[in-house]
């Protein structure tokens, strides 16, 4: 499965596609990046005269990148039309803040997939390979019912 066709699986879109690019996936993890483009509009009011990146958006960047892009990878091309993605916990540890125009990777390792259900651990490194955020991700693929 080529990179490229991941990120096209994607069940977002811009302003909410926060994945530029895959550097690597397989069986036990995946590794991309994201750069927080200064004209996002979140940085308008978080916080005054001092944009910050969110903390939930790093962690849905780390979901995206993480766990999601993973989980397509896992199921090899088998996405259907009326599957689900849903992401079920988080638990975060924020290190140091993004800015606007930084750049990110995140890396995710496996810790599980069965039944549907995939946990893993997830670092977010900025330019200077500096830890900014690092978590355990899990979320549910799924079919509508």
């Amino acid at each position: 499965m080529e990179l490229t066709d991941i990120i096209k699986q994607l069940p977002y879109s811009e302003p909410f596609l926060f994945v530029d690019e895959l550097l690597h996936a397989d069986e036990n993890g995946v590794k991309g990046t994201f750069t927080f483009k200064k004209e996002l509009d979140f940085y308008k009011g978080h916080f005054k005269d001092n944009p910050v990146t969110p903390g939930v958006i790093l962690t849905e960047t780390m979901a995206q990148i993480g766990m999601v892009s993973l989980g397509i990878y896992l199921l090899n091309n088998d996405i259907k039309k009326d599957t689900v993605i849903a992401f079920t916990s988080a638990d975060m540890e924020f290190l140091k803040p993004v800015y606007p125009n930084e750049k990110v990777t995140v890396t995710s390792q496996k810790i599980f997939f069965r039944f549907g259900k995939l946990k893993c651990s997830a670092v977010m490194t900025n330019e200077a390979g500096q830890e900014v955020c690092r978590g355990i991700l899990a979320g549910m693929i799924t079919q509508k019912l």
